[in-house]
């Protein structure tokens, strides 16, 4: 009897602070889930969709995906499934993580907005000098 654990394989992914919590199922024909909606309704724009497909160009098996994501915007939870569905993708295949690391989909990337520092206007932006 097949527990649950051999069901599926769970990954988290993460770009800025968009979290994501991918599991993928090997399925017949590829069938993605997000937040309980179909990939190509909670990500509109065709950008988006073609980030997520991305990690799957390397594998030839077909997928089923399901994830929840939370924070961030639509570009930033694309790509932390992204990310979550390449490091499934290596727990199912450790062949693929040659790949799929040349490819950049195994890195979290860390780049976030930096934080305003006091006596400035921004994060780097300095008031106007005048002399006097």
């Amino acid at each position: 009897m097949a527990t649950e654990k051999d069901r599926y394989i769970e990954a988290v992914g993460r770009r800025k602070t968009a979290v994501a919590r991918v599991r993928i199922t090997k399925d017949i024909k590829k069938n993605i889930v997000i937040n309980e909606q179909d990939f190509k309704e909670y990500f509109d724009t065709s950008k988006e969709q073609r980030t997520i497909e991305e990690a799957f160009l390397q594998s030839e098996e077909p997928f089923s995906v399901s994830a929840k994501v939370m924070g961030g915007g639509s570009t930033a939870q694309a790509e932390a499934v992204r990310h979550g569905v390449a490091r499934a993708l290596v727990k199912h295949n450790a062949e693929l993580r040659g790949t799929l690391k040349k490819a950049g989909f195994l890195k979290r990337d860390p780049r976030t907005k930096e934080r305003k520092k006091f006596g400035l206007k921004g994060a780097r932006r300095a008031p106007q000098w005048s002399k006097r």
